[in-house]
């Protein structure tokens, strides 16, 4: 066996593409940004033209995310319309069914942490759970966004940091239902932010000019494909960052234990160096 072999092996990268595979990562990740498009993002845009400081709607929420600026800011802001238009058009029940598609992707980023952990899926009243996290979501996007427009360069890079690991922190374990232990999904947090953060300076140098270009080359539908290509990294990242916290706890001598169906807490699996206890 060659020296590259023997350090693809031991560093666990080849355990990390095994398990990638047989997660079908890129799939999920090609789910993760069909199902953000067509069902969660109709539903931020309400909630963003909704919001009461009035910040230039989800078109600014997409910049923001994708750190775009100049021409390529402009691109994206033509392609979704005034917040002012938004609200006028969308009465109570367009706004009841948007939430009630948002949750097939909250469905889905669940069903995507129990292939990782191995935890049971939860009964069908456990919906709830979905909500609230679509809920919290919101919530944490709009902090982000928010955090743009009271601070500015450094000083805003810990608290937004922050934000997202306490998030990526608690979605796992509050869809898992609390069925694996915070420490556990600590590091899977940290890699999930570490991964946006590189996605974020990777649309700065890639994006950026190329939604100008396909604006120009292909209108509307151009910055959409950018759009979409976007939000295959972002659901790259959350899963594979969730992946690879897992592998680095079974490096610390996590094991799984079996998951009861039964009450909403669940065994917690333990740490052992040889099974379970």
């Amino acid at each position: 066996m060659s020296r590259w072999a023997v350090w693809w092996h031991r560093s666990g990268l080849a355990t990390l593409y095994g398990r990638g595979s047989e997660l079908e990562l890129l799939h999920r990740a090609l789910g993760f940004a069909t199902l953000a498009l067509v069902t969660l993002a109709p539903l931020l845009i309400v909630v963003a033209a909704a919001d009461p400081l009035g910040h230039g709607g989800f078109a600014l929420w997409l910049v923001d995310g994708m750190d775009l600026s100049g021409r390529s800011a402009k691109a994206l802001t033509q392609v979704f319309g005034p917040p002012s238009k938004v609200i006028s058009t969308t009465s109570a029940w367009s706004g009841a069914l948007l939430a009630l598609f948002g949750l097939s992707f909250a469905s889905s980023v669940q069903n995507g942490y129990e292939r990782i952990w191995k935890a049971s899926a939860g009964a069908w009243h456990r919906i709830w759970r979905q909500a609230v996290w679509l809920v919290v979501l919101m919530v944490y996007v709009y902090a982000q966004v928010q955090t743009r427009n009271v601070l500015q360069g450094s000083s805003r890079i810990p608290l937004s940091m922050a934000f997202g690991i306490l998030f990526f922190w608690w979605g796992p374990h509050y869809l898992l239902h609390r069925a694996v232990p915070w420490r556990y999904l600590l590091p899977g947090a940290l890699a999930t932010m570490a991964g946006l953060v590189g996605l974020r300076w990777f649309s700065y140098l890639v994006f950026t000019p190329l939604l100008v270009t396909n604006a120009i080359s292909y209108g509307p539908a151009g910055t959409i494909l950018v759009v979409e290509s976007w939000l295959v990294g972002v659901g790259f990242v959350v899963h594979g960052g969730a992946l690879l916290g897992r592998l680095l706890c079974e490096r610390f001598g996590y094991r799984d234990e079996p998951h009861g169906d039964g009450g909403d807490e669940g065994p917690s699996p333990v740490p052992s160096s040889r099974g379970t206890v």
